[in-house]
């Protein structure tokens, strides 16, 4: 295939490999992965929290440093992008499908069977705001940043081409481009085959919850067959996306899954309790912040319930799910910032889509539980149809029912469709060398193989269990990665402190100057105004010309 890669081959069987182990053999597939994924939770559970939160250190860190003057690019060059835009991006790309279908199945889940609370009272609808804003806020999106920053600094800043591998050239030099750089590429596609089909699952899931509810008729044809069709359907329409590029497929889908989000959160917030949901807003953002570290760093370690598995079954499951998620994500973010400076990359990653998804929970969870409380039981609807169900049960509270749910399963399908094409062209990238637009062919490919692996996952025995689990496992190998890639991004950060240091001096210098020249224009001004206002006060009134002969005339006569 043209311009594909040995990495493209590997990957590529391995992962067709796969799909066949999960079509024809799934209860093996899903038994053995069940028991990595148990290892992995119960022994390495803590490894993830405190990776997860050393990253959020780390990003911190850049933006007070004197690195976070540094420029994703040439010293002069500018964003190609607009902010609109770029946060357009950053939302489709890094948490669509999974703000639509946890917003309002989240905050519910833990109000009944909550972290630390007693089900069912005020105190766990409190935690179930902080935990959701939790899962869904800084950790993720520093994450994301920390991963697409160091693909950014050495592609636009060191001229390497937009693979993962590129990034360890500090680290290992030049074998880079020999047979461990390509191990590395491989094992970044397969967290981003298993990241990627995790959240498209979740969508395929909710697209057919959604058709269901809209069309009772299709109960019909309920079971994994459906989900499957789903799948092949949206799995057409971004693939016709794909062809079309960044500029145009992704970068219209994105902006209008923006506009279509702030419609559907204004819908809720102003015909819903809306004082309530600002309420929960403003105690939950205080909340998440006041118990940021607790939660942070919490386990069952001292749980007095042994099968407790309230922090795997949430937390260290998000944890890996954004690490493995982060590869397409921070590829992605990466290629679309060029021209930013380091400080206003990671606050622009970080701090708006966390708020925003903050704000996004208050209103769809937020609501959920208000409506809970006053009597209607959509947790049972939850328990019968699964998560996926409870965003229609809630927009079954409201006028034009019927119709804003149509709206938001045509808004999960864009989800989709952006985010399998996003996907598609980040993992064309690094299968073909880091070709910024890879062939059509290529991405085409991995369209396919994302698509048959989310089917395989879903229509499995375990179902949405097994996602999570393929995000898991996913996960671990990155997470080495990742810190690897930190360690190499420092070590080539600090061979630009003589450059940092010669552009303090030089702003030093400017900034003297122009204080310089504020004082001596002042400085002017103010003698100036002095020498004009002088004459006024401290000279004789100018003698007028015909007065002096008679002044003349008029000295002798008095001498005489």
């Amino acid at each position: 295939m043209k311009k594909a890669t040995s990495v493209f081959y590997i990957s590529a069987v391995i992962a067709f490999a796969f799909i066949a182990w999960g079509f024809f053999a799934s209860t093996h597939m899903s038994a053995v992965m069940s028991q990595i994924q148990g290892f992995i939770t119960n022994e390495l559970g803590w490894f993830y929290l405190l990776s997860a939160t050393a990253f959020v250190g780390v990003a911190i860190f850049l933006v007070f440093s004197p690195y976070g003057r540094i420029r994703l690019g040439k010293p002069d060059e500018k964003p190609k992008y607009n902010y609109v835009t770029w946060f357009a991006f950053l939302f489709t790309a890094g948490m669509g499908i999974g703000l639509v279908f946890w917003g309002s199945a989240e905050p519910l889940s833990h109000y009944f069977v909550p972290a630390t609370a007693e089900p069912g009272t005020q105190q766990a609808a409190a935690d179930a705001m902080r935990y959701s804003m939790f899962h869904w806020g800084i950790h993720p999106w520093a994450i994301y940043s920390i991963v697409a920053l160091t693909l950014a600094y050495f592609q636009y800043r060191k001229d390497e081409p937009a693979i993962f591998s590129s990034t360890f050239r500090p680290l290992i030099g030049d074998r880079v481009d020999g047979w461990v750089g390509n191990g590395i590429n491989v094992l970044v596609v397969f967290a981003t085959l298993f990241g990627t089909a995790t959240s498209l699952g979740l969508g395929a899931a909710q697209i057919t919850a959604g058709l269901k509810y809209l069309f009772p008729s299709l109960e019909a044809f309920s079971g994994p067959l459906f989900q499957f069709v789903v799948i092949v359907i949206v799995t057409i329409l971004f693939s016709i996306s794909a062809l079309t590029g960044i500029d145009k497929g992704i970068r219209i889908l994105s902006l209008l899954n923006v506009r279509v989000s702030l419609v559907l959160v204004a819908f809720i917030l102003l015909l819903g309790p809306t004082s309530y949901i600002m309420g929960v807003f403003t105690q939950g953002i205080g909340s998440y912040a006041q118990n940021f570290f607790g939660m942070s760093f919490r386990l069952d370690v001292y749980d007095p319930n042994p099968e407790s598995t309230w922090v795997q079954d949430w937390t260290i499951f998000y944890w890996a799910w954004w690490i493995s998620w982060s590869p397409f994500v921070g590829s992605f973010i990466a290629r679309v910032s060029r021209g930013r400076t380091i400080r206003e990359f990671i606050i622009g990653v970080v701090a708006l889509p966390s708020l925003f998804g903050a704000f996004w929970f208050s209103v769809f969870g937020g609501t959920t539980l208000f409506f809970q409380n006053q009597g209607t039981d959509l947790y049972a609807d939850m328990q019968s149809g699964g998560e996926e169900i409870v965003l229609f049960s809630l927009l079954e509270q409201f006028p034009l029912a019927f119709f804003v749910s149509l709206i938001a399963v045509l808004l999960i399908m864009s989800f989709f469709v952006t985010s399998a094409d996003s996907a598609t062209v980040v993992l064309g990238m690094q299968t073909t060398g880091g070709m910024l637009s890879p062939p059509n062919i290529v991405k085409f490919t991995w369209g396919i193989i994302i698509s048959g692996t989310a089917a395989v996952l879903l229509t499995s025995e375990e179902g949405l269990s097994a996602l999570q689990t393929a995000s898991i496992i996913g996960a671990l190998p990155f997470t080495f990665i990742i810190i690897l890639m930190i360690v190499s991004l420092f070590k080539a950060l600090d061979k630009e402190r003589p450059t940092l240091h010669a552009d303090r001096d030089r702003i030093r210098r400017e900034r003297e100057i122009r204080r310089q020249d504020k004082k001596r224009t002042h400085h002017e001004k103010r003698h100036g105004a002095r020498k004009e206002e002088q004459p006024l006060q401290n000279e004789e009134p100018p003698v007028e010309p015909e007065q002096q002969p008679q002044d003349e005339a008029e000295a002798p006569k008095k001498e005489n």
